[in-house]
């Protein structure tokens, strides 16, 4: 049998897990309810800043059975109907503190009609791009790049180029062999990029409570920034760019 004192160091132990398990418990519903109530996305859209501006139309001198006679040259798609930017880049100046590297990914972008598609994409560090060639003709892929190795390879129909992106930046691409033939590749350094879509519109996901720098770029118009607050719900934002 246990005597007195036995059972009242048995008695202290007991208390002393109780607590433990009691502030360890805490700490997970915190975790819990500060991740659920204090991470919202940014949304917003990116707008033109003057009279909506229409196509400017490129003539076409080469290989009009597959280019046509003329093209949009996409160097600034602004919607009529809302002013929207198409194919501006948004991102967080800085990424929130402990925000991890966004995992190595592959996108696509094809030539299709003498047009790359899409024309400009984000893709991680250490990300792959697969470039191909849908058209019935021969084009070529020339970067020009700084941080990253460049790189200009001829591609005939059907050939798949992957090429690897390991330094943070954006990267212009041309077809050498027609000259309107314009993508970009933005090499992001955390996971908190987005592309505009036909209205401007955009969206950050997950981004934890505090203030932030946005940074917006567009081939054209090229880089504006905007302070944005995130509290408990999401934030919404309206960024006008102009020349």
């Amino acid at each position: 049998m246990m005597n007195a004192r036995s059972i009242v160091q048995r008695h202290r132990h007991d208390a002393r897990r109780a607590v433990a398990m009691a502030v360890v418990v805490g700490a997970v519903v915190w975790g819990i309810l500060t991740t659920t109530a204090w991470a919202g996305a940014i949304k917003g859209n990116v707008r033109f800043a003057g009279a909506p501006r229409p196509p400017k139309m490129v003539p076409i001198t080469t290989d009009q059975y597959v280019c046509g006679k003329e093209k949009d040259a996409e160097d600034l798609i602004v919607s009529p109907e809302t002013k929207g930017i198409r194919n501006a880049v948004v991102w967080l100046t800085s990424p929130p503190p402990g925000a991890k590297p966004a995992a190595p990914a592959s996108v696509v972008i094809d030539q299709k009609q003498c047009n790359f598609s899409p024309r400009v994409v984000v893709v991680p560090v250490g990300g792959t791009v697969d470039f191909q060639n849908s058209d019935r003709l021969l084009h070529n892929i020339h970067s020009q790049s700084k941080a990253n190795q460049s790189f200009n390879r001829t591609q005939p129909k059907g050939r798949a180029i992957p090429i690897t992106f390991t330094k943070p930046e954006i990267i212009k691409i041309d077809c050498d062999l027609h000259s309107w033939m314009r993508a970009w590749v933005v090499v992001a350094e955390h996971s908190f990029y987005a592309v505009t879509g036909a209205n401007g519109e955009f969206a950050l996901g997950s981004v934890p409570a505090g203030t932030y720098q946005l940074s917006i770029w567009q081939e054209t118009l090229g880089t504006v920034t905007k302070e944005v607050t995130v509290g408990e719900g999401d934030a919404t934002v309206v960024v006008e760019m102009g020349r």
